[in-house]
């Protein structure tokens, strides 16, 4: 079993860095489209400078598959939602240079976000990771006192009992506190990413209907199992903030209020962020109490079967033997 901190550790590491590199290469993707390059030669111009995601991007596309599904066959869930965004401003004429410079807007926002959060998860979570040593860190000072602690607990029915105990509830307290960290951790892929969708599609200048279409067909590319894709078999990202209900009040309030929806749906998306920033931040804060149900219930007694129940079963020992 891995430690819960050492996947606390590692869990951001891999998908930071992807979104931090999908967001780059998109900006200079945008900049090179509105200075005038055509798509197919700016992937091209992308790879020559040893872009990996780009030269993928090309060498997919130079077997015939669409410039979207390769985009999406990176296999990431940064670079999927990139493919989404491709292919709805591809399909209904959208300034593409424009929507991929507010889609790496939005890719870097919502990483800041989340970095947001690890941050605020830090704390708490290496206060675990300290407490999580205290069961092992009392058999270690009984020893160092004198007491017979190993002998007592490997070798007698009662420390053996402590043992087995004291082992089983740091593995539950482990378990426990993942489960809480990893729950305070709860990304949520882009957030306002379908707004942001619906904005790109109406900028094309359709109707909303279509514009809707559209994004639902496109949609498709960020799932691995889309049949025309051969993506690694990891999940799609949960677009909990922006998500169709969200869309669908926006759009209900332009055509009320008959003011052009592409705005309202942006500034939708930016709100979606911003609470998921906020809302991550209140996660986190949270944590620092929740984690005190394990410690007390699992870590504490732990040190107590494993420390101190050692270091008195073996002053009962040396007792009896004396009488």
């Amino acid at each position: 079993m891995i430690p819960f901190w050492r996947s606390v550790r590692r869990r951001p590491g891999r998908g930071e860095a992807e979104t931090d590199a999908a967001s780059a290469t998109v900006l200079q993707l945008a900049v090179l489209l509105q200075a005038g390059v055509a798509p197919a030669r700016a992937w091209e111009h992308l790879a020559g400078v040893g872009d990996p995601a780009a030269a993928r991007v090309v060498a997919a596309t130079a077997h015939e598959t669409p410039l979207p599904a390769a985009i999406a066959a990176i296999g990431t869930d940064a670079w999927r939602e990139v493919a989404v965004a491709y292919q709805v401003a591809s399909t209904v004429g959208a300034p593409l240079a424009a929507c991929l410079r507010g889609l790496a807007t939005a890719l870097t926002d919502a990483q800041e976000a989340a970095d947001d959060v690890r941050v605020a998860l830090a704390e708490p979570a290496g206060t675990a990771r300290l407490m999580g040593w205290l069961p092992l860190l009392a058999v270690a000072l009984g020893a160092a006192l004198g007491f017979d602690t190993f002998g007592t607990l490997f070798g007698s029915p009662p420390g053996i009992a402590c043992l087995a105990a004291g082992g089983a509830l740091i593995v539950v307290a482990q378990r426990w506190t993942a489960r809480l960290v990893r729950s305070a951790d709860d990304g949520a892929g882009v957030p306002g990413f379908h707004a942001e969708l619906v904005a790109i599609a109406l900028s094309g200048g359709v109707s909303i209907e279509r514009a809707l279409a559209v994004v639902a067909d496109a949609d498709a590319l960020r799932r691995p199992a889309a049949p025309t894709l051969a993506l690694a078999p990891t999940a799609g990202p949960t677009v909990t903030a922006g998500s169709p209900d969200d869309v669908a009040s926006v759009l209900s309030l332009s055509r009320s209020a008959g003011v052009p929806a592409v705005e309202l749906l942006r500034a939708s998306a930016d709100h979606a962020r911003h609470r998921a920033r906020v809302d991550g931040r209140l996660r986190a804060a949270k944590l620092s109490s929740r984690l005190l149900v394990p410690l007390g219930v699992c870590t504490l007694p732990a040190f107590l079967l494993l420390g101190v129940a050692p270091m008195l079963l073996s002053v009962m020992s040396t007792m009896s033997l004396s009488l």
